[in-house]
């Protein structure tokens, strides 16, 4: 085994522990997706799937004004360069996203959070079919329309 091999073999027993203690108390898996579902069950009062691999929407809202509506709820380090649209029928999106990304090559970025968006799927998907815009994994969506959302929760 070379040198470099070694090193690495260290912080990824230390990861592979974090992600364990992750899951434990998420009870879904420590990729970012799962993570931020359990976060929007948390903050916008979400009833999760019972599986996280569920086609089309994570859970439904509980409360509020969107009480009953399904929500695809998306994870991204940054959504700016772009959304995965699926082909399943959900009533909205919650988009988390972190920071706009520098331009050039990174190599890591800090799993945080520095913003929510709310997207109602028919409208956006009007939106977007009414400037031909390809829809499914990265869908691009214009800066004018992102528009953080502001839970009137505590």
């Amino acid at each position: 085994m070379t040198e470099k091999l070694q090193q690495l073999a260290a912080p990824l027993r230390a990861r592979d522990d974090l992600d364990a203690r992750i899951a434990a108390l998420t009870g879904r898996s420590a990729r970012p997706g799962d993570i931020g579902e359990f976060i929007a069950a948390q903050v916008f009062d979400i009833d999760l799937a019972g599986i996280a691999t569920q086609a089309g929407h994570d859970g439904r809202f509980r409360s509020g004004p969107l009480a009953g509506r399904t929500v695809n709820v998306k994870t991204y380090g940054d959504a700016f360069t772009g959304i995965g649209i699926s082909p399943h029928p959900c009533d909205v999106y919650l988009i988390f996203s972190g920071p706009r990304r520098p331009l050039g090559i990174v190599r890591h970025h800090q799993w945080r959070i520095s913003a929510a968006y709310l997207f109602e799927t028919r409208r956006l998907l009007e939106t977007l079919n009414n400037r031909g815009v390809k829809i499914g994994i990265a869908t691009s969506i214009r800066r004018g329309i992102w528009k953080p959302h502001r839970s009137s929760r505590p």
